[in-house]
């Protein structure tokens, strides 16, 4: 009894089915043969090759034309000026600043002794003579220069004015220097001293 009536659905079965296809409502699964496999294969390297290629172009065309090279600093006008002014502070500075740390750093002179003739006068001349405050240190009069140890800082050695009343006072070559170069090359002076002095010095 079930075996006919079976039968007698199967015709509606495959209309239904049919009409599912025609419509797209239902796929069927389709076999593929061995080249549609290569073709695709071949078919995505080349899309792949294309994008590749697309991206590169893309970034040579923005590093190219889009994005052009940044200056270096060294380029820059302000800076070119700042170095060239450094350049020339340090050419004026160095004879003096190098006799200072030799009179200082060596044994060119003892404790308590008094700088030749020659040696004091470059001192007076390119360093004391430029302190914001020399008529204070040099009181009633000059006498000599001398190098000794610091009052407060024994293990540093500095320069004293010996005066003709037998006094005497230390005084920083450095604070010389900052003085005459911020009074030579006002413009430059305080980058000049903030890269070139020790911080904290005085």
């Amino acid at each position: 009894m079930s075996a006919p009536m079976l039968l007698r659905g199967m015709p509606l079965l495959r209309l239904r089915i049919h009409r599912q296809v025609a419509a797209g409502f239902l796929m069927l699964p389709q076999r593929r043969t061995w080249w549609s496999f290569l073709a695709s294969a071949d078919s995505s390297r080349a899309e792949e090759e294309e994008v590749s290629s697309a991206a590169k172009g893309t970034t040579s065309s923005v590093m190219g034309f889009q994005d052009p090279p940044k200056h270096h600093k060294l380029d820059h006008p302000d800076y070119r000026s700042w170095k060239d002014q450094e350049e020339e502070i340090l050419r004026d500075i160095e004879p003096i600043t190098s006799l200072a740390k030799q009179i200082l750093h060596s044994d060119r002179y003892m404790d308590g002794e008094c700088l030749t003739d020659e040696d004091e006068r470059a001192v007076v001349e390119k360093l004391l003579a430029h302190h914001p405050h020399s008529e204070d240190k040099i009181g009633c009069g000059l006498d000599s220069i001398m190098v000794d140890r610091h009052p407060q800082f024994r293990r540093s050695r500095c320069l004293f004015v010996v005066r003709t009343d037998g006094g005497w006072i230390d005084f920083s070559y450095q604070k010389c220097l900052r003085a005459y170069i911020r009074d030579k090359y006002p413009s430059h002076a305080e980058r000049f001293i903030r890269e070139h002095f020790k911080r904290g010095s005085n």
